[in-house]
């Protein structure tokens, strides 16, 4: 009797393992691209719930700054893989995308919630140069002052 138990437990384990391990090979996923990298889909969908969440934002303001955002950030990826810009040309291209961006977004948003992701990009902008600032320090690290 306890054989038929062990039995049928391991047969069971063993089905079920088979069965989920079908499923999820089956599930794919569209917003990661073959490298495990987010597609532009993927990003823009991220992108656009945050700022959802972030300005509370209704159903219809939510679908045209998706739209907004998959128009941006496909462009972008445009100029990123461009091998014939320069850096300085690519950063002015992202510069002008970016303001693109946030002329598109005036047009969507209310006056309050238009401030409140301006701040809000105002504030990504701070902290991420002050840790570009950072790792400039720790990678030239200014010379101690000679004592004399």
């Amino acid at each position: 009797m306890k054989f038929i138990a062990v039995y049928t437990s391991i047969l069971f384990t063993c089905f079920f393992a088979a069965i989920t391990t079908t499923t999820y090979a089956q599930v794919k996923d569209t917003t990661v691209n073959g490298k495990g990298r987010w597609t532009a889909e993927g990003r823009a969908d991220k992108i656009t719930d945050k700022i959802s969440h972030k300005l509370n934002l209704n159903k219809d303001q939510e679908k045209k700054i998706l739209v907004i955002n998959q128009d941006i950030v496909r462009r972008m990826d445009a100029v990123k893989n461009d091998p014939s810009l320069s850096k300085k040309d690519r950063m002015t291209q992202f510069k002008s995308l970016d303001s693109e961006r946030s002329q598109r977004f005036k047009t969507v948003l209310t006056p309050t919630q238009y401030k409140k992701w301006n701040d809000w990009e105002m504030n990504k902008k701070e902290h991420l140069e002050q840790k570009m600032e950072k790792k400039r320090t720790k990678k030239n690290p200014s010379p101690t002052p000679s004592a004399q």
